[in-house]
């Protein structure tokens, strides 16, 4: 039967004090801590969904962990249920209304918000979801990979000389005043063989895309996880870094 392995870590950076980031991996989260090293699960490619989503809770707004983690926690225990487009859109929406419900209990959580980017995989297709600046990406190739950027970026083009930004457009939450989402989604056929990075900025940020695309000719998803991450790091390791690399196996 044919399978999906993802290898993810999530780590605070070098300038951070603290995780914001969260990850949904199939029922199993990680959320606004730290892994020592990657973890690998294996999941059966069959009728029932697997999501894998990372979400970026936002700096310079109270609690991101926060927001990040409910976001993960919902798409955790929804995953399975998530069969088509209007179903991830709905999820997405709900995951919104959440953070905005969380926020009138309680004012201390006023303005939370978080982005969050991921892929839900069947049999069938796949999936791909994002909202605000995290990342899905198809890794094509092997000796020398390319990345295809899968996700919409919902920034504003970056300052001349600059190659990011640090503003967002689109976010679940972090807003006074509730405001609705419109989800990114697109569907691909699900493919043995399929490899996808989905990650937050905290990597795509510091290390330019030829430099992530040669790290991924590594054989083994754990080691190439770890030269990800390891890249991220050597660069300044600015910001909190969180990605899971999936592949769809025979």
């Amino acid at each position: 039967m044919p399978y999906i392995a993802v290898s993810a870590l999530s780590h605070e950076g070098l300038v951070r004090d603290h995780n914001e980031d969260s990850l949904a991996v199939g029922p199993w989260t990680l959320c606004a801590t730290v892994t020592e090293s990657p973890q690998t699960l294996l999941f059966p490619l069959g009728g029932t969904p697997v999501v894998v989503a990372v979400a970026d809770g936002l700096g310079g707004h109270p609690a991101g962990e926060v927001a990040s983690s409910l976001t993960a926690r919902r798409l955790a225990a929804s995953g399975t249920g998530l069969r088509s487009e209007d179903d991830v859109r709905r999820e997405l929406r709900s995951c919104n209304s959440t953070l905005y419900e969380a926020a009138e209990a309680d004012p201390d959580l006023t303005g939370m918000g978080t982005t969050v980017a991921g892929l839900v995989l069947s049999a069938e297709h796949v999936l791909v979801f994002n909202i605000g600046d995290s990342q899905v990406f198809e890794i094509a190739g092997t000796a020398a990979p390319e990345l295809r950027l899968l996700s919409t970026d919902d920034s504003p083009p970056p300052p001349p000389g600059r190659r990011t930004t640090n503003i967002v457009t689109s976010t679940l939450g972090g807003t006074v005043v509730r405001r609705e989402v419109e989800p990114h989604l697109r569907r691909l056929p699900a493919a043995a063989g399929a490899r996808y990075l989905v990650c937050s900025d905290g990597l795509t940020d510091p290390v330019p895309p030829e430099e992530l695309a040669a790290l991924l000719a590594a054989e083994d998803d754990q080691r190439a996880a770890f030269e990800l991450w390891r890249a991220a790091i050597e660069a300044g390791g600015p910001d909190n870094i969180t990605l899971a690399l999936v592949r769809i196996e025979e």
